[in-house]
C-alpha cells in the first residue's frame, strides 16, 4: 500500500509538470504560465497542467476553436488568441472558463462565435474581438459581463446593434467600436443618444460611420439628424353590411390589418387551423387575387389571398378554415400583433352563441358600426360581445377596400350564422 501511495503521487506530481512539446511552462510572477505563441499550430495542443492561469496561442494559424477545447485548463484567467485563422468559435469551446479575466480574439476572421459562451464568463474584465467579421451581436450577448470593464470590437462588419446590447455592462469604462459599417436608420439611432449620453469612454467617434442608405455614407453617427421613427402598430378591421341573408356555399371571409409604422413594417399572417398552421408573408397574389408568375401555381387562387394593402381574404370559407387568425407587423423597431379567433356557428332562437354566452353590441361614436373599444373593460359576460354583419358578395376588390369595423388588438371569437352574423367575442 505504501509503495501504491508513492506512486499515485509521483503521477500526480508529474501531470503538474507536464507541458505539450511545443509549449513552454513555468511559473512568473506568481502566474502558472503556457506560452504557445508562435509555434505555427493548427490546433490547440493537449497535455497542459490543469494549473495553467495564462496560456498565451496568439500568431498561429488556429482554423477554429472546438467544443472543450480548453477543458483541460479550467483554472485560466488569461487567454490570448489573436492573430490567427480562427473562422468559428463552436458552443462549449469557452464555456468552461469561468475564471477567466481576459480574453483576446482580435485579428482573426470570426464570423460564427458562440456568444452564448459568454454568459458563463462573469469574471470576464477585458474583452477583445477587434479586427474579425462579426455581422452580428445577440442582444443578451453580455448580460453576464458585470465585470467588463474593456470592450473592443472596432474593425468588424457590423450593420445594426440591438438596443439595450450594452446596458448590462455596468463596469464598463472603455468601448472601441469604430470602423463599422452601420446601416444608420431607425434600429440604430438608440445607439447615437446613448454614445453622446454615456460616461464610457469611446475613441474615435468620428471614425463610428454610416456605410448606408448611400446618401449618408461617411457620416459619423454623431452628427446624423433625428430620423422620424416609430414601432409597429396593427388593427384588424372588417367590412360590414346589413345583408341578412342566409349562409350559403361559398361565403367569404374578408379580413383587414391596418399597419402603422415608420420604417414601413413588413406585414405578415399566422393561420392555425384543424389542418395545421399557415404562415403567409403579404402579400402573396397580385390586386386580381391570383398567384404572381413566381408562384409555384402561377394564375391560380390560393386558398388564402393575402394583398399588398394588408387585407386578408378566404374565398370559401368552411369548417376548415376555422381558427385563429393573427396579422404580425414588424419593423426594426419592433413587432405589433392582432388576432382573432373564427369559427361557424348557428346562434338559437334565444340570441345565445354556441359558447351559451348572448349577444350584445355597442355601436362605434359616429361610425354607424360595431366595434371593440380597448380601453374599456368588459364588466360580464354580457358585455364583451360585438355583432356585427358582413356581406356575402366578395371578392379581391371587396377585401382591397379594406374599410370597416375596428377589431381588438387580443384574442377573440368570430362566429358565422345563418343571417352573415359575425359575433366578435373579446377573451
Amino acid at each position: 500500500m505504501p509503495e501504491l501511495h508513492l506512486l499515485c503521487w509521483a503521477v500526480l506530481l508529474g501531470l503538474a509538470h507536464a507541458c505539450p512539446e511545443p509549449c513552454d511552462c513555468g511559473e512568473k510572477y506568481g502566474f502558472q504560465i503556457a506560452d504557445c505563441a508562435y509555434r505555427d499550430l493548427e490546433a490547440v495542443p493537449p497535455g497542459f497542467p490543469a494549473n495553467v492561469t495564462t496560456l498565451s496561442l496568439s500568431a498561429n494559424r488556429l482554423p477554429s476553436l472546438p467544443e472543450g477545447a480548453f477543458r483541460e485548463v479550467p483554472l485560466l484567467q488569461s487567454l490570448w488568441l489573436a492573430h490567427n485563422e480562427i473562422r468559428a468559435v463552436a458552443a462549449g469551446a469557452l464555456a468552461s472558463l469561468g475564471h477567466l479575466k481576459s480574453l483576446d480574439l482580435s485579428h482573426n476572421l470570426i464570423s460564427d462565435f458562440a456568444w452564448s459562451d459568454l454568459h458563463n464568463l462573469s469574471a470576464l474584465q477585458l474583452l477583445k474581438m477587434d479586427s474579425n467579421e462579426l455581422t452580428f451581436i445577440p442582444r443578451d450577448a453580455f448580460r453576464s459581463l458585470r465585470a467588463l470593464r474593456s470592450l473592443q470590437l472596432n474593425h468588424n462588419r457590423l450593420h445594426t446593434l440591438a438596443e439595450g446590447t450594452f446596458a448590462p455592462l455596468t463596469a464598463l469604462s472603455h468601448l472601441q467600436i469604430n470602423d463599422n459599417p452601420f446601416d444608420c436608420t431607425c434600429s440604430i439611432m438608440w445607439f447615437k443618444t446613448w454614445a453622446l449620453s454615456t460616461a464610457v469612454s469611446i475613441p474615435e467617434q468620428d471614425n463610428i460611420t454610416c456605410m448606408s442608405p448611400r446618401v449618408l455614407k461617411g457620416t459619423p453617427l454623431s452628427r446624423l439628424l433625428p430620423l422620424p421613427c416609430s414601432a409597429p402598430s396593427v388593427q384588424l378591421t372588417y367590412q360590414p353590411s346589413q345583408d341578412g341573408a342566409e349562409l350559403r356555399p361559398g361565403f367569404v371571409l374578408a379580413l383587414h390589418c391596418n399597419v402603422d409604422g415608420q420604417p414601413a413594417p413588413q406585414l405578415h399572417w399566422h393561420i392555425q387551423t384543424p389542418g395545421g398552421t399557415v404562415e403567409i408573408a403579404s402579400p402573396n397574389v397580385a390586386a386580381d387575387g391570383r398567384s404572381p408568375p413566381s408562384a409555384p401555381v402561377p394564375g391560380s387562387r390560393p386558398r388564402f389571398q393575402a394583398f399588398a394593402n394588408g387585407s386578408l381574404l378566404i374565398p370559401d370559407f368552411g369548417k376548415l378554415e376555422e381558427g385563429t387568425y393573427s396579422c404580425l407587423a414588424t419593423n426594426e423597431l419592433g413587432s405589433a400583433e392582432s388576432s382573432v379567433n373564427v369559427a361557424l356557428a348557428t346562434p338559437g332562437e334565444g340570441s345565445e352563441d354556441a359558447l351559451g354566452r348572448r349577444f350584445h353590441g355597442k355601436a362605434a361614436e359616429g361610425k354607424g358600426c360595431y366595434t371593440v373599444d380597448n380601453e374599456v373593460q368588459p364588466s360580464g359576460p354580457e358585455d364583451n360581445v360585438v355583432i356585427i354583419y358582413l356581406s356575402r358578395a366578395g371578392g379581391p376588390e371587396a377585401a382591397a377596400a379594406g374599410e370597416g369595423v375596428s377589431g381588438q388588438q387580443s384574442p377573440g371569437l368570430l362566429l358565422l350564422g345563418q343571417s352573415f352574423l359575425l359575433a366578435f367575442l373579446t377573451s
